[in-house]
């Protein structure tokens, strides 16, 4: 029994290690995408695909750490709080895993097609620029739209019902779980077009979160989670 405890233990501690990293990646990716590498700010097609052939292996790294290995690290990060919820809220847990391990195989999908595609139109624009130019029409929209381009609902949707179940059970800290929940309606609400800026909101704030759910996953014991979820239900 002590040592399954000492494993699970071990398991949120890697939780908290992956929520870190997920911070850092936002952390970098921003100004790389903002300033660095201006992406947002072209709106040509011409312009965009000038950028990808001049910036191909810098944004190929860049896709890499903040969406695909992003996804499977959030994919760690899921399992891991689902053994904080599941004590209080067992079926509520499965269901806010499940959406955290959809939002993970998104990210990890857009990242890929977004990768490939870059690596298709970059040879493509060595001999024919104008086809290039057209099949990255084709392609971006799937990659972004994957990433949350069109709205943080997925991510949105995960924070938010992480943070409610915790509060919930007492599984993480009161101010975490009340963060969680500003972050996951600002993701939600920027599915609304006229919104759509929320999504900035969302992954400002997400950092914040995602660095104090990986302190409370490295220093709380599951044993006082278990005591605090058992107390939460008999309330």
């Amino acid at each position: 029994m002590e040592a399954s405890t000492r494993e699970v233990n071990r398991q949120q501690k890697v939780g908290g290690m992956a929520a870190i990293y997920l911070a850092l990646a936002y952390i970098v990716a921003m100004p790389f995408f903002l300033l660095v590498v201006d992406y947002q700010g072209a709106t040509t097609t011409a312009q965009k695909v000038a950028l990808v052939v001049g910036n191909y292996s810098s944004m190929y790294a860049m896709y890499l750490v903040t969406y695909v290995a992003f996804g499977i690290v959030l994919g760690v990060l899921t399992l891991a709080l689902y053994d904080r919820l599941k004590a209080s809220a067992p079926a509520a847990a499965r269901a806010t895993t499940a959406i955290g391990l959809l939002w993970a195989v998104a990210l990890v999908t857009s990242g890929m097609v977004f990768n490939y595609g870059m690596t298709t139109i970059v040879a493509l624009a060595k001999t024919d620029l104008e086809s290039a130019r057209l099949v990255w029409q084709g392609i971006e929209p799937i990659a972004q739209g994957l990433g949350g381009a069109g709205g943080e609902i997925l991510g949105g949707l995960w924070v938010l019902f992480v943070s409610w179940v915790a509060l919930r059970g007492r599984a993480l800290p009161k101010a975490v779980c009340v963060l969680g929940i500003v972050v996951g309606v600002a993701g939600i609400v920027s599915v609304v077009p006229m919104l759509n800026a929320a999504a900035y909101l969302f992954g400002l704030l997400q950092i914040v979160w995602f660095v104090c759910v990986g302190v409370a996953l490295m220093r709380t014991k599951v044993e006082a989670v278990a005591t605090n979820a058992r107390v939460a239900y008999a309330q």
